[in-house]
């Protein structure tokens, strides 16, 4: 039994035209091309740098070269541990002053503000249209021995409480922890309100009048509603809150004194001052890796990754 013959097509002269669905495919690539050679440049190959400066040896005046001295990292920890833990706690403080702070200035600007919302919205940014420096110099302004605010806090019998807690040291308000933290949660009160003021905003209230109609009262509706729903810019706003806090420097170095120096000025100092740069990128990577570890155990036990 023979074989049928098969028809073979004809060659085509040229290149294949390319199909249009694989061009449509490649675009998401090409758009994204622009972010990712951004990231490569301006993050990836300084952080490859800092981590070949940290396991250098020498000196500015010889020169530094890789000699794989990982040492350098125990010293550093070692040396400025107490640095590390004030910064945390600092930034702990902070974040959680701007959490009770922004909640509810968040849930009136998503709910009752009405026409004002847009107003309010620009309030909240306003800071942001000076320096950061220059709003951080006017708290020295605010928190001076004689202002109204201290003589204030003075006659409330809060600088007590704080002075018992160590974060005051008598009358005196400036040059004290209290200080850096008011600085740091004025600075990133913003950066909570905005993911609170988003997450809120996408409630819909539908689900406020149903809690309603089944005879929840106010407590209840927010505790079993709207605060499980604004989980994600709870998470979002402590994040934008505690990262960058953590790492601060401008507050301690203008607000505090010598006794409530961050880690953020070890490693300024380290660099501009010292000019040991093996240390200072030491300890720039032992804070990452903390506060690194710090938000995955964080965001693991908040329950949500719908972040904002």
């Amino acid at each position: 039994m023979s074989a049928t013959p098969t028809t073979e097509a004809p060659p085509v002269d040229g290149p294949v035209p390319r199909r249009p669905a694989t061009r449509r495919r490649l675009v998401p690539y090409w758009l994204l091309l622009p972010g990712i050679v951004w990231l490569l440049v301006f993050f990836a190959l300084p952080m490859v740098y800092q981590a070949s400066t940290s396991v250098q040896t020498g000196s500015l005046e010889q020169g530094f070269q890789v000699t794989w001295h990982f040492r350098t990292y125990w010293d550093a920890f070692q040396e400025y541990w107490p640095q590390f833990v004030r910064s945390l706690l600092y930034a702990g403080t902070a974040t959680l002053l701007c959490l009770l702070l922004g909640y509810p200035l968040a849930y009136l600007i998503a709910f009752k503000a009405g026409r004002w919302r847009n107003l309010l919205l620009v309030l909240v940014i306003a800071p942001f249209f000076t320096s950061f420096l220059i709003r951080t110099l006017a708290w020295k302004t605010i928190l001076a021995d004689d202002s109204l605010v201290v003589d204030a806090l003075g006659a409330l019998h809060v600088l007590d409480v704080t002075s018992w807690l160590g974060w005051t040291e008598g009358d005196r308000v400036l040059a004290t922890p209290m200080a850096v933290v008011c600085g740091l949660t004025y600075n990133f009160l913003p950066f909570m309100i905005l993911p609170l003021y988003t997450s809120l905003e996408r409630i819909d209230t539908r689900l406020h009048e149903a809690a309603q109609d089944l005879y929840a009262s106010p407590a209840t509706t927010f505790r079993k509603v709207t605060f499980p729903l604004s989980m994600p810019g709870v998470v979002s706003g402590t994040l934008l809150t505690f990262i960058p806090a953590s790492g601060d420097y401008v507050n301690a170095e203008l607000l505090g004194s010598t006794d409530t120096k961050m880690v953020g000025n070890v490693i300024q100092s380290q660099f501009l001052r010292v000019l040991d740069y093996p240390t200072a990128a030491a300890l720039s990577f032992i804070l990452m890796a903390i506060v690194l570890f710090m938000v995955t155990v964080y965001i693991r036990k908040a329950g949500t990754e719908d972040l904002v």
